[in-house]
């Protein structure tokens, strides 16, 4: 399996060389590309990327919006994150349900339900490729059933949007908004998940991306037994089946 992070940005303003396309994960696997995520910032940029498949973790503008013009392949996403996409004019469009292992492109895909948003409800995704398995959560408070999530995982790939200060408010019954970094690597600590890779990269991490904050990152990650690092635009990552 390999990784490339085509673009690590959050919903932010700011943007850098490192830092500048909104957050797109390409799973390569047995000469097939899966393309997760498609933000308004890959608008009309799908026919040069030409995935096999795209799969969406919900229907917020910077995962999504990519899609406003169509696709020129299958699309894979939740019932909820259609409803919301419902205009768009995506002919091949397929379903994802909640703890449903998912045959993709010679990937396993399953569904888990994350708190982050109640308009645009989000999943992760637990992948499997092989003997190996990762989990991608690139918005989130806090998943629903993390031990099944992150059982036997060799990687998470999770939320950058802030450091150590939670950005979370209340509605209703719902939490929304985003975890730290550092309660990220406390589950992986319990879960025994041995590396988190931080994407969808809030204005903390933009503005500072540099030496001194990628040690203080590694730092983090060592006093919870985690190899911990910051994505980048363009991050290939290659994860070897046992």
């Amino acid at each position: 399996m390999k990784l490339v992070f085509l673009g690590t940005r959050g919903y932010v303003d700011v943007r850098t060389r490192r830092h500048h396309n909104h957050s797109a994960l390409e799973v390569r696997y047995r000469g097939r590309r899966v393309l997760i995520d498609c933000g308004e910032d890959w608008l009309g940029r799908l026919e040069r990327l030409r995935p096999h498949a795209v799969v969406l973790t919900h229907s917020h503008p910077d995962h999504a919006f990519g899609l406003r013009n169509g696709a020129p392949g299958p699309v894979y996403a939740t019932r909820d994150t259609w409803r919301s996409l419902e205009r768009f004019p995506i002919a091949d469009r397929h379903r994802i349900d909640l703890r449903r292992p998912r045959p993709i492109e010679s990937l396993i895909f399953e569904a888990f339900g994350v708190e982050h948003s109640v308009r645009a409800p989000a999943v992760g995704y637990r992948i499997t490729a092989g003997s190996v398995v990762i989990f991608y959560a690139p918005d989130l408070v806090y998943i629903r059933e993390p031990a099944m999530a992150l059982r036997n995982a060799k990687l998470y790939i999770g939320d950058g949007a802030t450091l150590t200060r939670p950005l979370i408010r209340r509605r209703g019954k719902h939490l929304i908004g985003h975890t730290p970094v550092r309660t990220q690597l406390s589950w992986c600590q319990r879960a025994g998940v041995p590396r988190m890779i931080i994407t969808h990269c809030g204005t903390q991490i933009v503005e500072r991306d540099g030496s001194q904050l990628r040690s203080e990152i590694r730092r983090m990650g060592q006093e919870r037994g985690v190899q911990a690092e910051i994505a980048f635009d363009g991050l290939e990552v290659q994860l070897r089946s046992r």
